[in-house]
């Protein structure tokens, strides 16, 4: 076992208490953790059954393969109409849906046997009014309950079955875990990769309902619905953006696997139509054919797990790998769904982190929204289920988008609500924008052509890297494209113009300077304290206000390099 692995089982045995929750980065080891204490809790015969509550289907079978490696027997085919099962298995596992279904019949098996409930990613007891009333009603009368998650908790009214809630700083009630294992640590024990983000850009062009054509850059300050129209245009199969993203994606996984032979990469798409254009579009580029799970395939369980055993380069899915599925030998990521939720992001994130060997490194391409450039900034931050906030459109789009990642779950298409905006794309192109890691932002001084040399700065780094040699590459690859630059350059205008000119910088330039000043200090209080910068980037945050650093104006950004400095005089002082 992990030390942490370890810790939280000492933890666990210490109290007395028949609920606990265990919060731990994606690839940590839950499966791992929770099993032990199941056959720890056998062993001491304070339990005689198991109940295993899991999202999907595919993880009812994952759950059950873990649980017959540990020597816990358990039938994954089990439904609350079929009342018994084998004398052979010591457990069952259901889903959240299947329990909603039938409550009082998973109520009754519960009360027959001193049983001990797994609750994966408890946090879906929260998605449907219904499968939490459900969860509660099934599960009350259980000897033990063990409640696990792996992605940040959401805000809303309705409190999640069987977690403790106190008042934060603000009087506002969030969740309590017993114990937490944030991804910040789990790098830290080598037990996580560290993640690079490729950010990309360019111009989108679509026709919205009354016929207007509308031209945007992808990344540019824009309206909330002009922003989801850009993306849209870009995720299109019949645009140049996705084929250009894809390609660049395929160039870093060939580079991975020369480090890495078994590395395989994933494109998470918003819908099934979508995922199929992505690998017809992946075949023209690779020559080989990438494996597609849909989620109304009755194969698609079998799919996953022959992709996670042998060697080939891609699968393309819709939304159903983003959690708990594990592969660990997926290296390379295309973000290309619409859905843009701090939960859905880190659990598709979660699917590349898993380490096998020290030194491996994610790669997950994103487009360049600031919403999801502010979630790729802030991995390392620790969220929990807050309670009685204000429910706000953001909040009706993130229930929204629970609802659609259901219909998808079951075999549902997940674009269905989008099909009714007022959208037509009509063409995208491609720009590399920037590489997000450890906090900090690296790479030009503008967006440079796919396929040049510039991109290939980053998309050549080895496959395995520490994470200091990562940053330090990074650093230096910056520094060697800044001075080419500048020698390539001709003179600027405030070189030629008479001394007393005034000089103008654009808003890009000024915001570029402030992010690598502020990203420089962070560095710096880094080393001399060994925080995280993430975890540093999130203090500045929440003493001086604002976005997270890739999308804060000038103003906040100067407020936070004042802060910093302010930390630094007072450290030295």
């Amino acid at each position: 076992m992990r030390a942490w692995q370890q810790a939280a089982m000492e933890k666990y045995f210490d109290g007395p208490s028949r609920d606990f929750l265990a919060v731990a980065t994606p690839g940590a080891g839950k499966t791992t953790f929770a099993l032990s204490v199941a056959a720890e809790l056998l062993g001491r015969r304070m339990i005689d059954r198991i109940t295993v509550v899991a999202p999907t289907e595919h993880l009812k079978l994952q759950w059950a393969e873990a649980a017959a490696r540990a020597g816990i027997p358990i039938d994954p085919a089990y439904s609350a109409g079929k009342g018994r099962t084998s004398e052979d298995y010591v457990g069952i596992a259901v889903t959240y849906a299947g329990v909603a279904v039938n409550p009082l019949a998973m109520r009754i098996r519960t009360e027959r046997f001193k049983t001990l409930v797994i609750l994966d990613e408890v946090h879906h007891a929260g998605d449907a009014l219904s499968w939490g009333e459900g969860v509660r009603e099934a599960f009350e009368p259980a000897a033990r309950r063990l409640a696990l998650t792996g992605t940040p908790f959401r805000s809303d009214v309705n409190p999640i079955p069987f977690v403790t809630y106190a008042p934060g700083g603000d009087g506002i009630p969030r969740s309590v875990a017993d114990y937490t294992y944030g991804y910040a640590h789990a790098l830290a024990d080598h037990v996580v990769r560290p993640v690079l983000f490729l950010a990309y850009s360019g111009e989108m062009t679509w026709r919205t309902r009354a016929g207007d054509e509308v031209a945007a850059r992808l990344g540019e300050p824009l309206t909330k619905d002009l922003t989801n129209q850009a993306l849209r245009t870009a995720l299109d199969p019949g645009g140049s953006w996705i084929p250009s993203v894809l390609a660049a994606a395929d160039s870093r996984l060939t580079e991975v696997r020369r480090h890495v032979p078994d590395a395989g990469g994933l494109v998470i798409a918003t819908d099934q139509d979508s995922a199929r254009s992505y690998a017809k579009t992946l075949r023209q580029i690779t020559g080989q054919s990438a494996t597609v799970v849909l989620s109304d395939e009755k194969a698609a369980s079998k799919k996953i797990t022959a992709f996670a055993e042998d060697d080939s380069r891609w699968m393309v899915a819709v939304r159903m790998v983003s959690e708990g599925v594990d592969v660990p030998r997926l290296a390379v990521g295309v973000y290309a769904t619409t859905t843009s939720t701090p939960l859905f992001f880190a659990q598709a994130v979660g699917r590349f982190v898993r380490a096998r060997t020290r030194g491996e490194v994610a790669s997950v391409f994103v487009p360049s929204v600031p919403r999801l450039l502010g979630f790729a900034s802030e991995m390392e931050v620790e969220r929990d289920h807050v309670l009685g906030r204000t429910v706000t459109d953001e909040d009706d789009i993130f229930a929204a988008e629970n609802d659609l990642l259901a219909e998808a779950q079951q075999g549902e298409s997940a674009s269905a609500e989008e099909d009714k905006l007022p959208f037509e794309a009509l063409g995208s192109e491609a720009r590399f924008d920037r590489v997000l890691y450890d906090g900090g932002e690296f790479g030009h001084e503008g967006e440079v052509h796919v396929g040049s040399e510039e991109e290939m700065d980053f998309l050549g780094i080895p496959g395995l890297l520490e994470p200091s040699q990562m940053r330090e590459l990074l650093q230096q690859r910056q520094s060697d494209r800044a001075r080419k630059q500048k020698a390539a350059a001709p003179p600027s205008a405030a070189q030629t113009r008479p001394a007393d000119s005034v000089t103008q910088v654009s808003t890009h330039e000024q915001l570029a300077v402030l992010r690598r000043e502020l990203n420089g200090l962070v560095a710096a209080w880094h080393h001399r304290t060994g925080q995280a910068h993430g975890i540093t980037h999130a203090a500045l945050r929440k003493e001086c206000g604002g976005p997270a650093a890739a999308i804060a104006n000038a103003e906040q950004l100067r407020a936070r390099i004042d802060r910093i400095r302010d930390w630094a005089a007072r450290k030295s002082g």
